[in-house]
């Protein structure tokens, strides 16, 4: 049977005008962090990135976390309580191991994580932060052939992610480069997978569901996964005295440059400062950011001619290639290390939306037929 309308009257809108990309759109009020894209300026929490530079991961978790969670409270205690919640986690990775046999290992963190349960007894935020780098680690070590490794509750949570995925403790210069990174992605306004995160969490359905959620929206090209590829340009290139040629040629075929431009910032992106200082000080970084550096330099100086009124400025992909690859961290594990330090801010948005306790449900402008008049 064929049901039809019984009017034919036209719908109430709310808006005559619609924004696919939510432009302009303010959807959320947050204490977390601002992005100023026309200044080239990311603050969190009353801080300005550089600022944030030379702190700990668990005392920026500390940062965003004030007053949305009652536990744990300060450094030391996130520190203490991550240890323990990478403990806890590692107990189901021998279980779900064999499970990620065909998956990415992006999509390996996603089960992974689908595994903690609601009912799960540490406090969530912290367990879907601790819970990262262990599944990540496990993850790229199965891939290389090598079996996992236990956590070290001694240990702060960059240094323990490195030797999780490493095998034995690494560099301090290490460390340090990685807990930089962490800092530098932890929060970075209402992007994709942020946005996702809140929206979860505004049903009600809980950190892990939102987190999850947040991580598929990570998953995609335009928003996690561009790091990689900024090395593959690195390897293509090869050569000092190919790199103008190398460029020239990629855009006359309409190649994207892979490491510069941003949905938001029309400048520079902060972040890429911060972390090419990072990179800049591992010793044993050899050439490789030299030579970056003279990718950067000629890239920057192409677009500016080729584009001069469309901005394309080194965004933090650049210089995040480098600082994993400097690092240790496989190609294909970078999008579950960009989620590891993005968890901070997942977690911290997900705890500020269930306060406010509002579903998030905007309107449609339907643009489709109407239904005909008996």
């Amino acid at each position: 049977m064929t049901m039809q309308s019984k009017t034919s009257s036209p719908l109430t809108l709310v808006s005559e005008t619609a924004s696919p990309g939510l432009e302009n759109i303010v959807a959320a009020e947050t204490i977390l962090s601002h992005v100023d894209g026309t200044a080239g300026r990311l603050v969190v929490r009353g801080y300005d990135l550089d600022r944030l530079s030379d702190w700990s991961f668990e005392a920026v978790l500390a940062l965003l976390w004030d007053g949305l969670a009652a536990n744990p409270a300060n450094e030391a205690e996130i520190r203490a309580a991550l240890a323990q919640a990478r403990i806890h986690a590692f107990r189901l990775v021998g279980a779900l191991s064999p499970a990620t046999g065909n998956l990415s290992q992006v999509e390996a963190l996603r089960l992974l994580l689908s595994s903690l349960a609601d009912v799960e007894p540490e406090d969530h935020h912290v367990m879907a932060v601790a819970a990262v780098p262990v599944f990540a680690a496990a993850i790229a070590r199965k891939s290389a052939g090598l079996a996992p490794v236990a956590p070290d509750a001694t240990l702060s949570h960059a240094a323990d992610f490195l030797r999780m995925l490493h095998g034995s403790q690494v560099s301090p210069e290490k460390v340090k480069a990685l807990d930089t990174y962490l800092v530098t992605v932890a929060d970075h306004g209402l992007n994709a997978s942020t946005f996702t995160a809140r929206v979860i969490a505004s049903t009600k359905a809980g950190v892990f569901s939102s987190v999850i959620g947040a991580l598929c929206a990570l998953k995609g090209p335009l928003h996690g996964g561009a790091p990689g590829p900024v090395l593959d340009m690195l390897d293509a290139i090869g050569e000092e005295s190919n790199i103008h040629s190398w460029l020239v040629d990629a855009l006359a075929r309409g190649e994207r440059l892979m490491g510069f431009g941003h949905r938001i910032y029309r400048v520079r992106d902060p972040r890429a400062d911060v972390l090419k200082q990072a990179v800049g000080a591992l010793r044993d970084s050899g050439g490789r950011i030299g030579f970056a550096e003279a990718v950067e330099k000629d890239a920057l100086a192409l677009l500016a001619e080729k584009k001069p009124l469309r901005p394309l400025q080194t965004n933090v992909e650049f210089y995040t290639a480098l600082v994993l690859e400097a690092v240790g961290f496989p190609r294909e594990s970078f999008t579950n290390v960009f989620a590891a330090g993005r968890m901070a801010g997942w977690t911290a948005h997900i705890l500020e939306q269930e306060a406010v306790g509002k579903l998030i449900r905007p309107q449609s402008r339907y643009i489709g037929p109407m239904p005909k008049a008996d």
